[in-house]
């Protein structure tokens, strides 16, 4: 069993600094375990896992195959990529809109039912596949900002595969407390409509509405988050008790939680986990840059509660991967 992180509990709003004394112990993991372990080791990380995203909302992952060497390039393209003129960075914007694919500008994206839009920008990568291929309908094509940061398309494409790599792994380990066949998530995944999010966070501007954050408290949309350690502090998960966490790990570390959709097809059994990500409270003001990686399943993919998970009967009806996607996009304001 791997040695428990302590992170500190902050039960104040965004706007104040009041730190509790009592510590949490959120799970590390490590992935390796599951991958090259004895059966037993296999099976204390199933166990882990289960329980880290359904009793606390989260997990740290050590141990796996994403290169730290990988993710510091990433980031330093990152930052290249931001400091682009804003107009060159608006001819990156999809013109088939949803957000779904390359730039979308500071201030575009709100949490669902907020009434301020968030302090961001940010820029998307998603699958690809064949025109002939059944879900080319739902897929765009990526965008690349080949003329100007033409190390990106390389580095990203290699990033998006290691971490995909790195959810098939953690979803097939979900597949024995949730009773479902070993491959039950695999096939769910491995052509599904998962998303890397290149986040920017700027410095907050000095007439900006109080009530706006970096990241206002949400649920994600999909299956799990696998998010590599962000360049500064600020995230915060909700406790199952309602207490918010600070969440600091090591460089290179991956934090994990659970979407909207495996709250859905696991009747709640496993909620989504409410997370933000606060203005800095240090008296710096400086910018701030992210990586989540969104699983998602296939569009196609039907959300329907597994029978393990049915109990008194399932709460929510059926629905494509697809026509809930759209249904979450319009609330955060990314479709019409």
């Amino acid at each position: 069993m791997q040695q428990p992180v302590q992170t500190t509990n902050q039960t104040s709003s965004t706007s104040t600094t009041e730190m509790s004394s009592t510590l949490r112990k959120v799970p590390i993991l490590s992935l390796g375990s599951y991958l090259h372990g004895s059966e037993a080791e296999k099976l204390k990380f199933i166990e882990l896992l289960f329980h880290g995203i359904k009793d606390y909302g989260f997990i740290i992952l050590k141990d796996h195959d994403v290169s730290t060497e990988l993710l510091a390039q990433a980031y330093q393209v990152l930052e290249k990529l931001f400091k682009l003129p804003e107009a060159q960075k608006k001819s990156y914007i999809s013109k088939l809109g949803g957000g779904q694919r390359g730039y979308t500008a500071f201030g575009t994206e709100h949490a669902k039912g907020a009434a301020v839009m968030d302090l961001k920008e940010f820029w998307h990568i998603g699958r690809e596949v064949p025109q002939e291929h059944a879900f080319s309908k739902y897929y765009s094509k990526n965008i690349w900002p080949d003329d100007t940061v033409p190390e990106f398309r390389a580095i990203f494409e290699k990033l998006y595969s290691q971490l995909e790599l790195a959810g098939i792994q953690m979803m097939e380990a979900l597949s024995y407390p949730l009773q479902v066949e070993k491959d039950f998530f695999t096939k769910e995944v491995v052509e599904g409509n998962s998303i890397l999010r290149l986040l920017h966070y700027p410095p907050i501007p000095q007439d900006v509405d109080p009530r706006c954050v970096r990241a206002a408290a949400h649920e994600d949309i999909n299956f799990i988050t696998i998010l590599p350690a962000a360049t500064t502090s600020g995230l915060q998960l909700k406790d199952r008790d309602g207490t918010w966490l600070d969440i600091e790990c090591d460089y290179g570390s991956l934090i994990v939680d659970a979407g909207d959709m495996l709250a859905r097809i696991t009747n709640d059994v496993i909620p989504s986990t409410t997370h933000r990500v606060i203005n800095p409270q240090d008296g710096t003001n400086n910018s701030r840059y992210s990586m989540p990686f969104f699983m998602h399943p296939h569009p196609e993919s039907v959300l329907s509660c597994l029978a393990s998970c049915r109990g008194d009967g399932a709460k929510y009806a059926d629905i494509t991967s697809h026509e809930f996607l759209i249904q979450r996009l319009r609330e955060i304001g990314l479709v019409k």
